[in-house]
């Protein structure tokens, strides 16, 4: 079994909703999951999975100094059960607008300047698939619409619910 980073849009009241009632909220996370499928344009979407690249990204980001906690969200979502690999936690609006603007402002050729395969293997990075330069490359076809999927959700003043499975 993988682990998968998961993502789900939510507006204002469904984020309060969320926080109020996280039951529910995994029952809407599911809901729009089951409605979506991989042809959704991901500034159409409503959910969206980095598969297993969360964590490449992860470590790639905070390398950066990126601002926000885009990988595992900032806020745990109060009282909720574990969503797979833990509970989720989340994103507000502001977090959103001002993760997509970095995103917006930054390539994957940005992410890995000056990166060297090797520092995977040694933070032991997951998946442990970090034996060439060329792996390096394994979350480049998820970095873009990754930034478009949070450049509409910023537009929407949409938050984030986070989690793994």
């Amino acid at each position: 079994m993988s682990m998968n980073g998961e993502y789900l849009r939510v507006t204002s009241g469904e984020l309060a909703r969320a926080l109020e009632d996280p039951e529910w909220a995994l029952d809407f996370a599911s809901d729009v999951q089951d409605q979506e499928d991989e042809e959704t344009a991901p500034a159409e979407a409503r959910h969206f999975t980095t598969h297993q690249t969360w964590n490449l990204l992860g470590f790639l980001l905070q390398r950066s100094a990126f601002p926000v906690d885009i990988v595992f969200g900032e806020e745990p979502v109060p009282e909720a059960d574990d969503w797979g690999y833990g509970p989720p936690r989340y994103l507000t609006a502001d977090r959103v607008r001002l993760a997509a603007g970095r995103l917006n402002r930054m390539t994957y050729d940005d992410l890995v300047h000056g990166v060297d395969h090797n520092e995977l293997a040694t933070a032991e990075v997951y998946p442990r698939i970090w034996d060439s330069p060329t792996s390096l490359d394994w979350a480049r076809d998820l970095f873009v619409p990754l930034t478009e999927f949070f450049r509409a959700a910023a537009s929407a003043e949409d938050a984030m619910v986070i989690w793994l499975d």
